[in-house]
């Protein structure tokens, strides 16, 4: 049985329904040319894969079994690679091992004949260098604006005193648009932990594996996964103040925030147009109780028009909110013949975390913006300036009818009581 770390999955469900909800159906953030998505297989060969205990065979004999499967069934328009760490060196030099990490097939138009020839010549032999074939891994799938996935099969934590959670941060940061998923084969808390972590670092998933048709399914999720359309995030920097801060589009927006930060960001708003904004930033390591994360719009002079805050106590993996900012259109002796100006709108992003004094703070958090502009609301009635749009109808009905049926139970209890009286 899969069983999935589920705050990951509500932070996937979240930013999905984000996305949908706010995104125009065309956005006008630079989007990435149509490249065929990247995924590779990083596959854990250490001498710890020798262990019968997945349905009485071998970790590694279910894994190969499990490629076998997956490779028959990768999509035409995916390219695939497969990495592996632990397959070279069987001895104790621990340099060496730490390094042991290789391409085993390139990332490139997949021949599942000599993919699969390929897996079948592994045989569990050394250490677990995690960290370096993440590393590794990144580089295998270059730089380019496709969309790529690292699929992580291990079955222990790393051995090489690399933190590979830190590692996997490092990699979200370079904002090339890749997210590690990780399968754990029967791990221990510990192991669990340090793959949640790096699944949660770059906006993927953990799961742990208990038997070969679960880690055969689930592999072929997420190969699927990278296949189907999906909105890129853009990478950008958010600045210390509004005045030299990023020009904003409609569109998906990365970026990091160290913590107890503010960023900035800028966005114009014509009249007649409605100001669509949402953040959500991602406690991707240990932080203490008591947080908060807050998206402000504000004008050039520093007057605040509208906010949205949202803030928790305990642990959590995302913490979102969002605005809407509506801007009157102008009536017509106002605009004339003349274009209308735009307005420039400041969005402050801050957060109220903080961490334990182990846990490192740099890289900053995970943040993902989403804005959009839309057409502002044409009368009173439109959704954007009551939130509840006709629904404001049933409600007042619903209030009248309880009104009303109040005072009919009323009466109907006194007459009641009158005619109990009375006998």
């Amino acid at each position: 049985m899969i069983t999935r770390k589920r705050p990951a999955r509500w932070a996937c469900a979240l930013l999905v329904a984000l996305t949908a909800a706010l995104l125009p159906t065309s956005a006008s953030a630079d989007e990435p040319a149509n490249e065929s998505p990247k995924v590779e297989l990083v596959l854990d060969v250490s001498g710890s894969m020798r262990a019968k205990d997945i349905d009485g065979k071998s970790r590694m004999s279910a894994a190969k079994e499990a490629f076998n499967e997956v490779l028959d069934a990768v999509p035409e328009e995916v390219r695939l690679g497969i990495r592996t760490l632990g397959a070279d060196y069987p001895g104790n030099d621990r340099k060496r091992g730490c390094k042991d990490t290789r391409q085993l097939y390139p990332v490139g138009p997949l021949d599942r004949t000599e993919a699969k020839t390929a897996v079948a010549t592994l045989a569990p032999t050394g250490w677990t260098p995690i960290g370096p074939a993440l590393r590794g891994a990144a580089q295998d799938l270059g730089t380019d604006e496709a969309t790529k996935r690292i699929v992580l099969i291990t079955d222990g934590e790393d051995t090489c005193g690399i933190d590979p959670c830190q590692i996997a941060r490092e990699i979200a940061d370079q904002g090339i648009n890749l997210v590690i998923d990780t399968l754990g084969l029967v791990p221990n808390a510990k192991t669990r932990q340090q793959l949640s972590c790096i699944a949660e670092a770059t906006g993927g998933t953990y799961t742990s594996v208990h038997r070969t048709e679960d880690l055969s399914r689930r592999v072929r999720q997420l190969v699927d996964r990278a296949a189907d359309p999906v909105v890129t995030p853009v990478a950008t920097e958010g600045t210390r103040q509004c005045a030299d801060a990023p020009q904003l589009k409609a569109g998906l927006y990365t970026d990091r925030q160290s913590f107890g930060e503010h960023r900035w960001y800028k966005v114009d708003l014509f009249p007649g147009q409605e100001l669509r904004a949402s953040v959500s930033v991602s406690a991707d390591r240990a932080v203490n109780n008591d947080y908060g994360v807050l998206l402000r719009a504000v004008t050039n002079s520093g007057r605040e028009i509208v906010r949205g805050s949202e803030a928790g106590d305990g642990r959590t993996d995302v913490i979102s909110t969002g605005l809407r900012y509506p801007k009157p259109d102008l009536d017509d002796d106002e605009a004339g013949d003349a274009k209308p100006a735009a307005e420039t709108v400041c969005l402050q992003v801050s957060n109220s975390f903080s961490a334990p004094p182990s846990v490192k703070t740099t890289p900053g958090m995970p943040v993902e913006l989403t804005v959009d502009v839309v057409d502002g609301p044409a009368s009173a009635s439109d959704v954007a300036s009551f939130g509840l749009g006709r629904g404001w109808w049933l409600l007042g009905a619903l209030v009248l009818a309880g009104f009303l049926a109040g005072l009919i139970w009323g009466w109907l209890s006194r007459w009641r009581l009158a005619v109990w009286r009375t006998h």
